[in-house]
């Protein structure tokens, strides 16, 4: 494979002030980040373009308005309502104390009294959006060091997905397998509601984009708690659990793969979590299904797997 790369613009450094950085337009390309519009704000860094390109790409998960939330390459909170003001509020209601210095996305241009809720929220990063209300522009002028960046572009785009490693690099194709909702299975004795699948569903979306160990708690289609990167999952259920706090009674659980053993069912339970959607495929999947049905939760597998490295 050979790789041609442009030079867009220098950035104010990478991922440490210590090392240089810049950003690249491969040769060739139209679309995607690369077609960054800045209207306001400072430099971007290095690790301003990782965080806007995680918050775009889960962002093209949902159809209907939708708010992201991303720090330090994890989401914090994501919602997605009818009107983008109540997307954001519940997506900054998830986790607060992280979603200071974060990144927001939207999927719908922004309108004043979206952006007025946002003034509220605290020192954020940027905002990324496909556009904004001249009445937008003129509120955030308060804040003339917040980026405020525009892209209209919310399709999927099919490119190899590269990694450098010492000496060399990791080639592999861009997860962008969607649930086949005919494929999901219903493996314990309760089932879950209608509005129960909903959730799982949209939690599914959002533990795509969470970096493995991944454990998303929801409710409807908003986050309540996440946990994320962890080295096992019990602890990922742990931290999605303090994360939420009292929230988390009656959610619905995602989990990015499989169970290795009951105890983060148990922790689950503790939670007050309801149904779990997960791929399955453990040698522990009985031992998993009966302590779901010992808590009494629904549970569903897909078979599919999406760890993040």
């Amino acid at each position: 494979m050979e790789f041609t790369f442009e030079k867009i613009q220098d950035l104010r450094y990478g991922e440490n002030p210590h090392q240089p950085a810049a950003f690249y337009r491969e040769q060739g390309k139209t679309r995607g980040l690369i077609n960054l519009k800045q209207i306001q704000g400072k430099e971007l860094s290095f690790n301003n373009i990782l965080d806007l390109n995680s918050a775009w790409e889960l962002l093209k998960e949902f159809e209907h308005p939708a708010a992201v939330i991303v720090k330090h390459n994890n989401p914090c909170g994501v919602a997605e309502d009818k009107t983008l003001n109540q997307a954001y509020l519940h997506a900054w209601e998830c986790d607060k104390l992280s979603a200071f210095g974060g990144i927001v996305a939207l999927n719908r241009k922004l309108d004043l009294k979206t952006a007025g809720i946002i003034m509220q929220s605290g020192f954020l990063e940027c905002i990324i959006a496909p556009g904004f209300e001249k009445d937008c522009l003129e509120l955030f002028k308060e804040k003339k060091n917040l980026r405020l960046l525009e892209l209209d572009d919310l399709g999927r785009i099919d490119e190899p997905d590269f990694k450098r490693v010492s000496g060399g690099a990791l080639l592999q194709g861009k997860d962008l397998k969607t649930l086949d909702l005919q494929g999901i299975k219903v493996v314990t004795k309760k089932k879950p509601s209608a509005s129960q699948m909903a959730s799982l569903i949209f939690g599914w979306k959002v533990a795509k984009h969470v970096k493995s160990n991944a454990i998303v708690f929801t409710k409807n289609t908003k986050t309540v708690g996440i946990g994320a990167g962890q080295m096992s999952r019990v602890d990922s259920v742990m931290i999605a659990k303090n994360k939420s706090g009292k929230a988390s009674r009656g959610c619905c659980l995602a989990s990015d793969a499989f169970f290795p053993k009951p105890d983060a069912i148990s922790w689950a339970h503790k939670a007050g979590a309801k149904a779990i959607i997960q791929p399955g495929g453990s040698i522990a999947d009985a031992q998993i299904i009966r302590a779901c049905d010992k808590y009494g939760i629904a549970m569903v597998t897909t078979g599919i797997r999406h760890f993040r490295h």
